[in-house]
């Protein structure tokens, strides 16, 4: 009957693709749609907390400084555990600093703050030359997400963008970018293909590729990779890399949860896939990182290999912001109950910067007290 039902969940979800294959994407289209950005707008000026507090968090971050310079680099290259670690530093802070920029300039209507984030994009779409070395897809995938969230957001609400730098921008994408993560990584830890995927499903949108887009998703969706939800979770709910550390299993939940997100807002509903396997994957970890048992059983890759880890382990204190879009998602917009994710909620609002992550979640997706 399990079996069953899986088949019927993606065959639906096939089924809204195959619907909206043809139309046109929407624009904002990724991770805000106009009417999320024009809430976000409304949060900002409600002085009700979570939101109020939030805001004052991002405004006096160093994000938010218009007299900070961006620090392209002509060369990225990350070796294994970010040895060397050239440029990646900086892209990584540059993309925070061009989406802090562009929510500013959203909620604000001050130019200064979109010609900021013009200003950030451009450095890296006229300085980058190319991303090497091993680790070259998830630095990619990790960081991209958040310069094209900038770009998508200063593309549909703001006019002064030259044609001229947008173009610069695109054959970055193409040039540098995707030609370095068109085929993925299935074989490497989940965390990769779910990273590299959030990106690439935003360079479909922004570029108006449906091919592009579709690779991702359907990686992302049932792809015969260690980071599709098919294959991440088993259906405790039990991720990849649980048996690792709860810091890469935070990772490959909000890359996972940042794609459907992104699907959401073009209307498709990848978030449902596999009976709500993210769901149950978030639940899982933040039930153990509270303190309580789950199940554990030895996961074996799409190749055969063992995953690290015989048992859950190695939770050492560090939550990432990583739960309230996830939350927001399957409580608010679902009705679903996530009490151990609230609970780390508790912990981890407000949701702000952290190397790796989509900040400022607090504020785009939370709701009041």
């Amino acid at each position: 009957m399990k079996k069953v039902l899986i088949v019927l969940f993606v065959c639906a979800i096939s089924f809204q693709f195959n619907a909206l294959a043809q139309s046109e994407f929407k624009h904002p289209g990724m991770l805000h749609s106009k009417e999320s950005l024009d809430l976000f707008k409304e949060r900002t000026k409600s002085g009700k907390n979570p939101w109020a507090s939030a805001w004052k968090d991002l405004k006096g971050s160093d994000y938010a400084n218009l007299n900070r310079k961006p620090q392209a680099v002509s060369v990225i290259s990350c070796g294994p555990h970010n040895k060397p670690n050239i440029g990646g530093k900086e892209f990584y802070e540059d993309s925070d600093f061009a989406y802090t920029m562009a929510l500013l300039w959203y909620a604000t209507e001050d130019e200064r703050y979109a010609k900021k984030t013009i200003e950030i994009i451009n450095a890296w779409s006229y300085t980058l030359d190319s991303v090497i070395n091993v680790n070259k897809e998830l630095k990619i995938g990790v960081g991209g997400i958040k310069y094209l969230n900038a770009a998508e957001i200063i593309k549909h609400t703001y006019k002064a963008w030259n044609a001229k730098d947008q173009k610069a921008f695109e054959k970055m994408l193409m040039d540098k970018w995707y030609s370095v993560i068109i085929d993925f990584k299935p074989l490497y830890n989940g965390n990769w293909d779910a990273a590299i995927g959030q990106t690439m499903m935003c360079i479909g949108i922004y570029l108006d590729r449906r091919d592009i887009f579709e690779r991702a998703y359907n990686q992302l969706l049932d792809g015969e990779s260690n980071g599709s939800i098919k294959y991440y979770f088993k259906d405790t709910g039990q991720c990849q890399e649980s048996g690792r550390d709860q810091g890469h299993t935070q990772m490959g939940l909000s890359y996972l949860c940042n794609a459907c997100e992104i699907a959401w807002t073009q209307g498709l509903d990848l978030y449902s896939a596999y009976n709500n396997r993210l769901m149950k994957g978030y639940e899982y970890t933040c039930k153990f990182m509270t303190g309580e048992k789950v199940p554990f059983e030895k996961y074996i890759r799409i190749d055969g290999r063992v995953a690290d880890g015989n048992e859950v382990k190695r939770f050492r204190g560090n939550y990432f912001p990583i739960y309230e879009r996830a939350y927001h998602h399957y409580h608010d917009r679902k009705g679903f109950d996530m009490p151990y994710t609230r609970e780390i909620i508790n912990i981890t609002r407000n949701e702000g910067i952290e190397s790796g992550f989509v900040p400022w979640s607090t504020l785009t997706s939370a709701e009041s007290k």
